[in-house]
Formats: C-alpha cells, structure tokens, sequence
C-alpha cells in the first residue's frame, strides 16, 4: 500500500488526521501531512476510510 497527500488539493478539513492519526497529520496551515506512507497492517484499513472521506480528494491509496 502506499498512501499519498495532495497538499496542492487539501483543503484543510481534517477528516485524515482524525481517521487515522497513525498515518496522517496536518501542518500549521492546516494541510495533510502524511506520516506513514506505508502504513502498517495496523493502519490499512484507517487510511483506506480516510481516503474515502476526504472531501477534495486529495488523499490517496493505492493497494
């Protein structure tokens, strides 16, 4: 799996950083940062759904 943050896309709402605190974060704009880009099999499933709840679509996995 490698998980990706688009920070020219993200519009600071967060939901990534909530869903899964392990593999994602936000800096002090508010933009994602993403701290595990392969996550462990602990967090696949977190960054999977916060992929999915993104609202600009700027988080992405690729299996």
């Amino acid at each position: 799996m490698k998980v990706t943050g688009d920070r020219e896309v993200c519009v600071g709402a967060g939901l990534c950083a909530l869903t899964a605190p392990e593999v994602f974060d936000q800096d002090d704009d508010g933009l994602v940062t993403v701290l595990a880009p392969d996550p462990g099999d602990g967090d696949k499933a977190a960054a999977r759904e916060a992929a999915v709840l993104c609202p600009s679509g700027a988080v992405r996995v690729v299996e």
